[in-house]
């Protein structure tokens, strides 16, 4: 297996985009100034009052889960003031969307932003969050995947139809179509001993949070040979990327593309300052 090099490693942030913290215009804007390649919104429409899935990062849920812009609203406004950082969803939660409306969502940001997106999926941890959106918290996975499968016809096809089990229309006509070939990219946003087999059937990357695991690199290119696919066709991209150098050079000779820094829902007195030092480590990373 063929890995790139520090020199060709890309790097970006992420945030959680809030009616309290720097703006996503601003963040946008002075993250591309310090040349980043990317900027990452998660999402959640809502979080329910009365919750009894666990957060999984333990401990009480940050307030940020539920005082978050909408991603593409967001993303759209930072396409509008930017023209080379890639814009993403870090995550977006396919399973509690129309896959019809957000299939357009996507490609109009596509379209905006002159073929910078990419969208990072996942299946979401809340149940009660996604059974307010009327999503079957149990086949949640199948559901995602007939979901993008559908999004990829609406974006490939002139007369795109689908009929799944969990998704199903006759021929539409939808426009725009997206600006990238096929689609922005969607890298998959999970650690599950399941998410091999789902990336070799149907994402175009992996966006792991904080490493690979033992033995995980394995398991992926096995995924993927039973596909007929090439662990080199995918892009890794570690999230909550570290702040030492040695371990991010680690990182990128483990296999990964791209590193992308965690920054907090904070005002720009916090978040700059932060920027400014991943953008050194940045430099030193790349000599």
């Amino acid at each position: 297996m063929a890995f790139k090099g520090v020199d060709e490693a890309k790097f970006g942030v992420s945030i959680f985009p809030t009616d309290y913290s720097i703006k996503p215009v601003e963040i946008a804007k002075e993250a591309e100034a310090r040349g980043f390649q990317s900027l990452f919104f998660p999402e959640h429409t809502h979080i329910p009052t009365n919750r009894n899935t666990p957060f999984p990062g333990g401990g009480e849920l940050p307030k940020q889960y539920w005082h978050s812009h909408d991603p593409f609203v967001a993303l759209g406004a930072c396409a509008a003031v930017t023209s080379e950082i890639r814009l993403g969803t870090g995550i977006c939660l396919i399973i509690e969307r129309d896959p019809i409306t957000t299939a357009k969502e996507i490609a109009s940001l596509d379209m905006i932003s002159n073929g910078r997106t990419i969208i990072g999926i996942g299946a979401g941890w809340n149940r009660e969050e996604m059974e307010n959106h009327g999503a079957d918290f149990k086949n949640r996975w199948q559901i995602v995947k007939e979901k993008v499968e559908a999004m990829r016809a609406i974006w490939t096809n002139e007369e795109p139809e689908y009929h799944g089990k969990y998704v199903d229309f006759d021929p539409i006509w939808s426009y725009p179509k997206p600006i990238q070939n096929g689609g922005p990219p969607i890298w998959m946003g999970a650690n599950s001993k399941w998410v091999f087999e789902r990336i070799a059937d149907y994402a175009d990357g992996w966006m792991p949070i904080g490493g690979l695991g033992s033995g995980n690199m394995n398991r992926l290119k096995e995924a993927l040979d039973s596909k007929n696919r090439k662990i080199e066709d995918l892009t890794l991209a570690l999230f909550g990327g570290p702040k030492d150098r040695a371990q991010i050079v680690g990182r990128i000779e483990q296999g990964f593309d791209e590193v992308i820094f965690s920054l907090p829902s904070e005002g720009p007195d916090q978040v700059l300052p932060l920027l400014d030092e991943y953008a050194d480590i940045v430099k030193s990373v790349r000599g």
